[in-house]
């Protein structure tokens, strides 16, 4: 298959980002076929948090890309990314509101040169409002955001979740304001400021647990491994370990009651329907781990599946990816690296059955496509070697 095939090869993405959030949101685009050109700093390889180039967080970030070197504090360098960006479809973002500006890179002096361009941008806060200048990273928005208060066990105190989830939220739900943006330029000819925050993400991502509090004016408490408000459904001990199980409508929990030999249950009027086994949650989990506890998950897992009750073991990451439907799923995607041969990085999630995607290059070394890149503006070999003397690039 031919790169023009993947579909959105015909755009042109410039990368100012740093850390997660805003990469991940680059790299939706590149690795559905864009020709994103990530911009860096001379003199530094690693990535903002000290991410060592060659080590998997770097690898898994920045697949599909090119790596240009760029001193953005210089005028000159300034200079340089403007040119990149008059003939570029999107340039994304996350520097804090008044770095963008003080740089000269901000969104208006960007349209002054290509009003047709899609900029994308993520910021800790929003790129206004009271907290708009301060620094944001994964957990102050976790427990900004009212993640940290609802996971965990009851009375533990809060916990962060074990991914950076309103770095991974906010560079997706960025991705797809940008293909929004891009459908609407068709239409108006126009480019638009596209923008999200930590914080944002991280308050979407609650879904029904903020929807508890918007409309239902109810505080989520800690609910540990169990499920809020689906009764049973959550983590139970078997023989061996644990296993999650999720049996809360009526019908279901007839049917598992029926699976695991425990019918008494059914015949208990606090058990009787979802609001009693709400109300009698405790009593009716360890009753129910009183019988599961007396197989091997294993066995558990092909029974329940069987009757048509949702379960399921609990893997640690090696487990996952051995097991056989992920291997299935290709989701560990091998690409080849000029100094670490073939390595996996984790692949898309998503499906195209006419235009699948595919990883076409391993994340570049530094300043890799700087002297390719600058060619293609007119920089010829002597110029080029110039502007690296002077720490341009």
């Amino acid at each position: 298959m031919s790169l023009s095939a993947l579909p959105l090869s015909k755009y042109k993405v410039i990368d100012l980002t740093v850390a997660r959030a805003g990469p991940t949101a680059v790299r939706q685009l590149a690795d559905w076929g864009a020709d994103v050109i990530r911009i860096e700093a001379p003199g530094i390889s690693d990535g903002v948090t000290g991410t060592p180039r060659h080590g998997p967080d770097f690898q898994n970030l920045h697949r599909n890309k090119r790596c240009i070197t760029v001193n953005l504090k210089s005028e000159e360098g300034r200079e340089l990314l403007l040119r990149l960006a008059e003939d570029a479809d999107v340039l994304v973002e996350n520097f804090r509101p008044e770095v963008k500006r003080r740089l000269g890179v901000d969104y208006d002096s960007v349209r002054a040169r290509n009003p047709r361009i899609v900029y994308g941008s993520i910021s800790g806060f929003g790129q206004d409002g009271p907290y708009r200048d301060r620094p944001g990273v994964d957990q102050i928005a976790q427990g900004l955001g009212g993640l940290m208060s609802i996971t965990g066990l009851p009375g533990q105190g809060p916990v962060r979740v074990g991914i950076p989830i309103s770095d991974l939220a906010a560079g997706m739900y960025l991705a797809i304001g940008i293909l929004v943006a891009l459908l609407e330029r068709q239409e108006s000819g126009e480019g638009q400021w596209v923008h999200t925050s930590l914080l944002e993400a991280q308050i979407a991502m609650l879904d029904f647990q903020a929807a508890r509090w918007l409309i239902g004016h109810e505080v989520p408490p800690q609910a540990g491994n169990h499920h809020p408000t689906g009764i049973p459904m959550g983590v139970f001990p078997v023989a061996d370990g644990h296993i999650n199980i999720a049996a809360p409508s009526n019908r279901m929990f007839h049917i598992f009651c029926q699976a695991i030999g425990a019918e008494e249950l059914l015949k208990r009027p606090e058990y009787a329907d979802a609001a009693q086994r709400s109300r009698n949650r405790d009593a009716l989990n360890a009753e129910i781990g009183d019988y599961t506890s007396r197989r091997d998950g294993n066995e558990w897992i092909a029974l329940l599946n069987d009757a048509g009750i949702p379960c399921g073991p609990i893997n640690t990451i090696d487990e996952t990816f051995a097991d056989p439907q992920v291997r299935h799923l290709g989701i560990a995607t091998p690409i080849e690296h000029d100094t670490l041969g073939e390595i996996e990085v984790v692949g898309q999630p998503v499906h195209l059955t006419r235009t699948p995607q595919r990883m076409r290059n391993a994340a570049p070394e530094h300043g890799e496509h700087t002297d390719d890149v600058l060619a293609t503006l007119g920089y010829d070999k002597e110029a080029i070697a110039d502007l690296r003397t002077r720490g341009i690039i």
